[in-house]
């Protein structure tokens, strides 16, 4: 149990049997008032956001759990294989886990996952992926770089929108948080 003034952004809590992910959190002291900490929290089985205020004596369940580094290996009946990149143990997870990552993984690909009692309860992708297109409309020839895009389709389904030379087959560097065009591989 932790003090809910050592609260900080990125932990992990256990309240009320479900598990929170701290988005933000603020100390809040005014005046003779008594002062209290307000967080926004992140329901991992749901994915629902909620703002809760504790008091400063409250006492919280911090949550440690494991990461691991693995591979994504392929998809099999709407579950996705995963080996420990240490073990080689293969662990199958359901698309709901997945369900964010999905366009972003291709075989080969290594993710970190968390997992709290020997259970996997997220996945975190690397910054960047390269994904190769699969339909776009032809390149202008002679096009350089502007603000104008075109929309292409990689091959994991994800739909970009990307500068006007690129074409069918280039592979391209897209941001997994955001899922913006970055560059273009060689």
């Amino acid at each position: 149990m932790i003090s809910s003034t050592d609260i900080r952004k990125g932990m992990m809590l256990d309240m009320e049997g479900e598990l929170y992910v701290v988005m933000d959190f603020q100390h809040v002291a005014k005046g003779n008032k008594r002062s209290y900490i307000q967080t926004k929290l992140r329901n991992l089985k749901t994915g629902n956001q909620a703002e809760q205020r504790l008091r400063a004596d409250d006492k919280v369940n911090q949550v440690f759990m494991e990461q691991l580094t693995m591979e994504y290996l392929y998809e099999d009946r709407g579950e996705y294989v995963f080996m420990n990149m240490n073990s080689h143990e293969q662990f199958n997870l359901s698309k709901e886990l997945v369900e964010d990552t999905i366009t972003y993984l291709i075989p080969n690909i290594e993710v970190k996952v968390d997992f709290y009692n020997q259970k996997p309860i997220g996945i975190h992708l690397p910054i960047t992926v390269d994904l190769k297109i699969t339909e776009t409309e032809p390149g202008l020839k002679g096009a350089t770089v502007t603000n104008v895009y075109k929309s292409a389709t990689t091959e994991t389904g994800l739909i970009v929108q990307v500068p006007p030379f690129i074409n069918n087959g280039e592979v391209i560097r897209v941001d997994t948080r955001d899922g913006r065009y970055v560059e273009r591989v060689k």
